[in-house]
């Protein structure tokens, strides 16, 4: 039995109008401005994927979990304010108006879902990414695979906008809150506890109506109650 569902997805912006108008027009969503001052992403049927946050720090570190986007090319991308980092050849490697990474996949076909899947730095080691990739797969119910060079990944994720979540181990550990982060739904925060999230701030912490948790590895999610 999953301990949550996956819920949404969270990106902070020190300018979190201008960065919701971009994801809304890169993924294809809705975008509203929410009371508090964020902003939502809704899918054509009014369901929130992503929640663009304001927030006063800037950025200052490599993202830990970014996007990957499917397009039909760049053009869409830079003349909203992308601007490309690497060419990969498979894919490009951009940064979003606020400086979050993103990797944008160009496909020969029209492209009928934007949003393709996230990628997780976990771990520094491959034992250790795949560890995480297990925990995350029992924690949402998700099947775990990987690729031929060992690198895992979580498909059929239930209630994802997108096909994988993908783990990659890196050299350097976390120093700084991840920028961008999901949300999961649950009524039972314990099992998460038990099962090894730490929680970083209770919900009822100053009116918070969630928890906000860190997994194994040290990325920040939020426990939001269950819908």
């Amino acid at each position: 039995m999953p301990l949550a569902t996956y819920k949404d997805l969270c990106i902070d912006a020190n300018d979190a109008e201008k960065s919701a108008l971009f994801w809304a027009d890169l993924l294809g969503l809705t975008p509203g401005k929410h009371h508090n001052g964020a902003w939502f992403l809704d899918d054509a049927d009014g369901r929130a994927v992503a929640w663009v946050n304001p927030v006063p720090e800037p950025k200052t570190a490599k993202n830990r979990l970014h996007i990957d986007v499917n397009a039909e090319g760049l053009e869409a991308a830079l003349a909203a304010g992308a601007t490309v980092v690497d060419d990969r050849h498979t894919w490009t490697v951009m940064r979003d108006p606020d400086g979050q990474e993103f990797c944008l996949f160009v496909r020969d076909n029209p492209v009928e879902r934007r949003l393709y899947e996230l990628v997780l730095d976990a771990g520094q080691s491959p034992e250790e990414c795949l560890a995480i990739a297990r925990w995350w797969s029992e924690v949402l119910g998700a099947e775990l695979g990987h690729d031929d060079e060992g690198y895992p990944w979580l498909e059929r994720v239930p209630g994802a906008p997108f096909e994988f979540i993908c783990f990659e181990p890196v050299p350097e550990p976390k120093t700084v809150k991840n920028r961008v982060h999901f949300d999961v739904g649950t009524n039972d925060v314990d099992a998460l506890i038990a099962h090894g999230a730490t929680v970083l701030r209770a919900k009822g912490d100053a009116g918070l109506g969630w928890t906000i948790l860190a997994d194994p590895d040290g990325n920040e999610f939020c426990a939001m109650p269950a819908d």
